[in-house]
């Protein structure tokens, strides 16, 4: 088994995206920064490779056996032994989990540059290891909390998660599924149109809500967001928190 050593690590807990999981250009100061002292590299198949970055479901019980307490953690001197980790790559791209335990990917995280550069010249002369699971049982579903790639492609890290809270609080919005609540945001990000949304119903106004604000990003979109979250304590800190973001490549090397 192939292993690499002094692997830094940013965690993005629970994310089922890829997208969702930031590249080192995007990685922030205030990142809670890991080094795996130990973890064992895997070459897998694309296949496999896209259902790990970009899910949650459950990893094949053969490559969970192969890498059983094969990594380790290191802060100072203490050395701890983590039950399931590894760094997985399909030849194109990498990424590290941590199952904390499970038999999910709860944790993932991208590597550094240079640690990159090392995954694929380990892997360079070898081929990649087929673990069975079921292909069939998958397939992965986009939804407004769980958007396609598409939409996010392009955007920085701060934009995606202020996208996030916008769909969040359309997500509610839906919800509640006021009509007059509804004419109101979609007249707002909309006004030229006010004479046809006042006959409306509440489908057609969601719909036309969400097709228009789903695409891109803008200032317009970041202001209607600002708009919506206001009274909800939860949104407004997570707002507040972007806001203070300073986008930047971290200072790792």
């Amino acid at each position: 088994m192939l292993y690499l050593h002094d692997v830094w690590v940013n965690w993005f807990e629970g994310e089922e995206n890829g997208y969702g999981v930031c590249y080192f250009h995007e990685w922030r100061k205030e990142d809670g920064i890991e080094l795996l002292d130990q973890v064992p590299l895997l070459y897998i198949t694309q296949d496999l490779y896209d259902y790990i970055e970009n899910d949650m479901h459950e990893l094949p019980r053969a490559l969970l056996d192969s890498i059983f307490k094969r990594a380790y953690l290191r802060k100072g001197q203490e050395r701890t032994v983590i039950d399931y980790a590894c760094v997985v790559t399909d030849g194109n791209d990498i990424l590290a989990i941590d199952t904390l335990g499970y038999q999910i990917p709860i944790r993932k995280s991208r590597l550094i540059p240079r640690q990159e550069q090392l995954v694929f010249d380990m892997i360079e002369n070898t081929k990649p290891n087929k673990y069975k699971f079921d292909k069939s049982l998958y397939k992965k579903e986009y939804h407004m909390l769980s958007m396609e790639p598409e939409l996010v492609i392009g955007l920085t890290r701060k934009e995606r998660q202020l996208k996030q809270l916008l769909m969040m609080s359309l997500d509610q919005l839906r919800t509640t599924n006021n009509l007059e609540e509804l004419r109101y945001w979609l007249t707002e990000w909309e006004p030229k149109k006010y004479p046809f949304i006042r006959y409306m119903d509440e489908e057609k106004v969601w719909q036309a809500l969400y097709d228009g604000m789903k695409q891109g990003w803008s200032q317009k979109h970041e202001e209607l967001c600002a708009k919506l979250i206001k009274g909800q304590p939860f949104l407004e800190e997570m707002w507040e928190h972007e806001q203070k973001q300073e986008q930047g490549t971290s200072k790792l090397k």
